[in-house]
């Protein structure tokens, strides 16, 4: 019937002494109607057709959010994901009842907010929460980032600027070919492909976006010079993010993508500045932000695109022409990542290296050197080795080539 959507259908025995008063017992009118299977009018005791008509959201009783607290973040979810308003009273009920959300099964609370975040109208949902005190409850560290005064590259406070890059990162994935040109269409599949918790890599990252500056507050200094700064926000941040999604159970899977982007959303602005890039700082990049490097690109600029204070209109120049490059690289070492002229096997016979970090150690430096062009051969990559091997001291006599 319904090809391109999944329906959930739940078949429940009338245990009430009618169909009106099973109705009574749902959380708004738009979801208190009933059609009976032989046909004839709707039951609809509560107008939810008037309502569905004004695109209004008006709860059935004022027992709704007291019977179940979780219907505060499905009113949310439902005003994003269907554009309809919430009528006042219902509003004012959901607010009034907002704490006893604090003992709704975590499962259940991360079920809606995961809605939430991956709607299209996730900025708006994410408004009526705080509106109602519901981010409050549930998500008290991105309370605390509210008037969080950032530094002169910034307009906007750690909370706002938040929404601005989660806004950004929603606008990067809806239009890759606006701002990635040629990988445009890799970007798009790259996004589709499921990651975990029945989300896509583009809906996880938008809890990404949300998270990665959720350490800020508790980062923030203010230097004998008046400047402000937040070291270490990105290590602490990266904790605090998993710890959060931990307490909302969701997957470790989750839990390790979104620290990894938080851990790591700074190092592309620091390379802004290295021009022209080196093959090995690219490398470098690539290795360190693995198995994130192309979502935590994305993420950067995203990032940069909401950071709009002195200087803003040449850095995001800057910053978008670095991410083009490094996002090439960071599908293609999707592929694999580059290998040496040799294997391990060989190069410890070569070398006479026994199997251990060392030889772990010497390996890598020759992929780097072999991915910034320095080495091709077996013979270079052998001479490499014994180089590397005298600077650090190592013996290594091996075996005649």
């Amino acid at each position: 019937v319904a090809r391109d959507h999944r329906w959930q259908v739940d078949v429940l025995p009338v245990v009430g002494h009618s169909i009106a008063a099973e109705l009574a017992k749902r959380d708004f009118t738009v979801n208190a109607i009933a059609e009976p299977v032989g046909g004839g009018a709707y039951v609809d005791p509560f107008r939810g057709l008037e309502d569905i008509r004004a695109r209004t959201l008006r709860m059935v009783s004022p027992r709704a959010f007291i019977d179940d607290p979780l219907r505060t973040l499905r009113l949310s979810r439902l005003a994003c994901e269907l554009g309809f308003e919430v009528d006042g009273d219902t509003a004012s009920a959901a607010a009034a009842s907002v704490s006893d959300l604090a003992r709704v099964a975590p499962e259940r609370v991360f079920a809606e907010l995961k809605r939430i975040v991956i709607a299209d109208g996730a900025l708006q949902g994410l408004a009526l929460m705080d509106a109602l005190g519901a981010t409050d409850v549930v998500l008290p560290e991105l309370t605390r980032m509210r008037g969080v005064e950032q530094s002169q590259y910034h307009h906007l406070d750690v909370y706002e600027h938040t929404r601005l890059v989660l806004a950004s990162t929603i606008e990067l994935a809806q239009r890759p070919e606006r701002w990635f040109g040629e990988h445009s269409d890799a970007i798009a599949q790259f996004l589709a492909e499921p990651l975990a918790n029945e989300l896509t890599r583009g809906e996880a990252l938008r809890f990404g976006a949300l998270l990665h500056d959720v350490a800020k507050p508790q980062t923030r200094r203010v230097t004998a010079e008046g400047r402000i700064t937040f070291v270490g926000h990105d290590v602490v941040g990266a904790e605090v993010a998993a710890g959060m999604l931990g307490r909302l159970r969701a997957s470790e899977r989750l839990r390790e993508y979104v620290a990894a982007l938080t851990r790591n959303h700074l190092a592309l602005g620091f390379l802004v500045h290295e021009t022209p890039l080196s093959r090995r700082a690219i490398y470098r990049y690539l290795r360190d932000c693995e198995p994130v490097q192309v979502d935590v690109t994305l993420l950067s600029v995203a990032d940069r695109l909401a950071t709009r204070g002195r200087g803003a209109d040449e850095a995001i120049a800057r910053h978008l022409e670095l991410a083009r490059e490094l996002l090439g690289e960071a599908l293609a070492w999707r592929d694999g990542r580059p290998r040496p002229p040799l294997r391990g096997d060989e190069l410890a016979r070569a070398v006479g290296l026994r199997p251990g970090p060392e030889l772990g150690r010497v390996l890598e430096e020759l992929e780097e050197a072999s991915f910034a062009g320095e080495i091709s051969s077996r013979e270079q990559a052998i001479d490499r080795a014994r180089a590397i091997l005298a600077r650090a001291g190592g013996g290594g006599g091996g075996e005649d080539r």
